[in-house]
């Protein structure tokens, strides 16, 4: 088709051609480079010139939203292996496929950017203000997370500076959006995040009931209430907890270690790479989250893409991804509690298969494609 008979086309041509022409050429060549640039080339002859510069056999349409350049402002280090880091990181993936340029940065220092994203309302309160004051109109999305949710918007000033300064925000459970003030829900979306795995590998450890607690050690995790629970298990228990995670501080680093020496049923692995977790996840028999707030947590994710059934303290952040009706919650800081799943779902095969069965059932969430087509609909509606 020429030219001609795409401007005669209805409403091909409804833009600006300023504005439709970057989305037609993503690489343009040459004169088209030049013309990129003015305004009035809406000669047909020109529009020729930018179709030509599109690289042979890789014609596609226009795209529901032109390409972007995406700045992802995450506080973890790019070493950090912290879910945070995790989500920054299938975040740029999902966006790049879509079609976008996309770079990650501890924090915004300036430089061409049409969309933001930043994680943490706190943390990133200094980068969105200075991209705010340099792009008052571009659009800016706010991720937030358990600490923003279920603490730092309801004391801190910055986070709430935060809150009014973007765009639109996002929940990574749609719990979470009840703790928004009702001013900002609005312009609020939530979206779960997905999960990856490959075919499930049972433990091939005989004698032995494997159970993962995958975090940081740092307080709001409550990092060593399974392990506490699992000194009150029967003697005749097969359970073993195996933690994978930094400790964050000297002090629990030596907690952790005093735990190991004293504790036969728990051992504390530290600070592994990711794909060694999701081997840990496919080998083992249940996933125990003792945290204190969550704002939906990256290995339940996981475990229900791996087919691992979920323990978890009753956090809204767990609730919004496991549902009101699944049936191993424990109350936040109950070792007993705790102790007492931990015996139930290893000795009675009912229950366990209960519980497993309430994961496969929420599974669908996590699924790749649904993320991302969340994605393409927050974007589609900010442009």
């Amino acid at each position: 088709m020429d030219a001609d008979a795409l401007f005669a086309i209805p409403g091909v041509f409804s833009r600006p051609l300023s504005r439709l022409l970057p989305a037609l050429v993503r690489q343009p060549q040459g004169v088209a480079w030049r013309l990129l640039g003015d305004s009035i080339a809406a000669d047909s002859k020109h529009l020729a010139q930018f179709l030509h510069a599109r690289a042979q056999g890789h014609h596609r349409w226009v795209p529901d939203v032109p390409t972007l350049n995406i700045c992802i402002v995450s506080s973890a280090s790019p070493r950090s292996r912290s879910g945070n880091r995790i989500t920054a990181l299938r975040w740029a993936r999902i966006l790049r496929e879509l079609g976008h340029r996309v770079r990650i940065e501890p924090q915004y220092r300036g430089g061409n950017c049409d969309l933001m994203i930043a994680l943490h309302a706190r943390r990133s309160g200094p980068s969105i203000r200075l991209f705010r004051r340099a792009f008052p109109k571009h659009p800016l999305i706010l991720a937030l997370t358990g600490t923003d949710l279920y603490r730092d918007i309801h004391v801190n000033s910055r986070a709430r500076s935060s809150l009014k300064l973007a765009t639109a925000l996002v929940t990574l459970q749609p719990l979470g959006l009840r703790q928004l003030p009702a001013a900002f829900r609005s312009k609020a979306v939530s979206i779960y995040q997905s999960a990856r795995s490959p075919p499930r590998r049972p433990s091939r450890q005989k004698g032995y009931f494997k159970v993962c607690v995958i975090g940081h050690l740092r307080p709001v995790k409550d990092p060593f209430r399974a392990a506490l629970a699992a000194r009150l298990l029967p003697e005749s228990s097969r359970i073993g907890i195996d933690h994978y995670g930094k400790a964050l501080s000297r002090e629990m680093a030596t907690r952790a270690r005093r735990e190991a020496a004293r504790n036969s049923r728990y051992r504390w692995i530290g600070q592994v790479p990711h794909g060694r977790i999701l081997a840990a996840l496919n080998g083992c028999q249940l996933v125990v989250l003792t945290s204190r707030m969550e704002g939906g947590a990256n290995v339940i994710a996981e475990a229900l893409a791996c087919g691992v059934p979920v323990i978890s303290t009753r956090i809204e952040g767990s609730v919004g991804l496991l549902g009101a009706r699944h049936p191993g919650y424990f109350r936040v800081g109950d070792t007993r509690g705790l102790a007492k799943l931990l015996w139930r779902v290893e000795t009675d095969s009912r229950f366990r298969a209960r519980l497993s069965s309430g994961c496969r059932r929420r599974a669908y969430l996590i699924r790749p494609e649904r993320e991302r087509r969340a994605w393409k609909a927050l974007l589609r509606r900010l442009r």
